[in-house]
């Protein structure tokens, strides 16, 4: 089983740091598109208010849990400091979305022992899986 496979497999709960309240950004209906399937989706931006039906969180830190997989949607150069949070949470693992890719970061990430995908995209390989 690849790595992707086992992570999509066994994940419950992502969340999707970089979130976009704009629904034509990939962050936004990916994680609507991920929640549909069954996942535990946390939205995170930092100068995002939330709303009665959608909560947005300023931070990892501010999670109700430890998630399962970060889901990165930022510019490479924002990736480092993302998985040095993605590893004081706790995460299992760190995804990469094609532009946030940072083969530093996922050094890093996979030294700390966290699984890591970079340049892939979560929902065309979930949506593959599916078929």
């Amino acid at each position: 089983m690849s790595e992707i496979e086992q992570i999509l497999q066994t994940a419950k709960s992502v969340a999707i740091v970089g979130y976009s309240a704009k629904s034509d950004r990939a962050s936004h209906w990916i994680s609507d598109y991920l929640e549909e399937h069954g996942f535990r989706v946390y939205r995170i931006n930092p100068i995002l208010e939330s709303t009665t039906e959608r909560p947005i969180f300023k931070s990892l830190a501010d999670l109700p849990e430890t998630v399962d997989v970060v889901d990165i949607f930022r510019a490479p150069e924002h990736v480092p400091d993302i998985v040095t949070r993605a590893i004081a949470h706790g995460a299992r693992a760190v995804w990469m979305q094609p532009g946030a890719e940072n083969e530093d970061a996922a050094a890093q990430a996979r030294a700390a022992g966290l699984q890591a995908v970079v340049g892939a995209c979560m929902y065309a390989e979930h949506k593959k899986r599916q078929a």
